[in-house]
């Protein structure tokens, strides 16, 4: 992985306030932001020339970014981390009074995070929930509680755990078939209207 962000993250997130508590907001960095950081640096190295402006610019998108997620938590993360990568670009561009063409067929390449869908795949989205929820309610309550806490609620094995009373091994045997199960009810759908058609 790329360098690590050069925030000082522990000093940050003890002035966290209002917002989420310190404990959540470095847990929505590492699992949320993080992983997108290869993303991030690659977008930015083809926008930007220099190597010190891309560090400058990625630790200036995690700044912004950790100070929005002080007041909330942005769910999902990605399209407000290429937003902000978007402005600061946007602004860079600005102050040198010099876009390449370059910059720009890079920022408008990320539109695709910060754009609305197109109707065509917001009714595909809709229908892809609506069979999960399905699915879903089709697993043995155990299961369904397990896959809900973890998948949709974010929860760590140990939380799952501590709610259902059950021990972490057991759980993440719920959480094994019960992602399983989703999957064999999904494709088994999937399977019958392509063998309907």
């Amino acid at each position: 992985m790329a360098d690590r962000p050069d925030i000082d993250g522990d000093a940050a997130l003890r002035t966290a306030g209002e917002g989420a508590n310190a404990a959540e907001l470095k847990l929505w960095f590492v699992d949320e932001v993080l992983p997108l950081e290869a993303m991030l640096l690659q977008f930015l190295r083809r926008s930007i020339a220099g190597a010190a402006d891309v560090e400058d610019i990625r630790q200036d998108v995690y700044m912004r970014l950790y100070q929005a997620a002080r007041r909330q938590i942005p769910k999902p993360t990605k399209p407000l981390l290429f937003k902000i990568a978007r402005d600061l670009l946007v602004d860079r561009a600005r102050r040198q009074q010099i876009v390449s063409i370059e910059a720009i067929e890079s920022i408008e390449a990320l539109n695709f995070a910060i754009d609305e869908p197109a109707p065509d795949r917001t009714v595909i989205a809709r229908e892809e929930l609506r069979r999960l929820q399905i699915a879903l309610d089709r697993l043995p309550p155990r299961l369904r509680q397990a896959v809900i806490m973890r998948k949709i609620e974010c929860l760590s094995t140990r939380e799952i755990g501590m709610r259902l009373g059950i021990a972490d091994k057991t759980v993440e045997k719920h959480l094994t078939e019960g992602v399983r199960a989703l999957a064999n009810i999904l494709y088994r759908e999937t399977t019958e209207l392509r063998s309907n058609s």
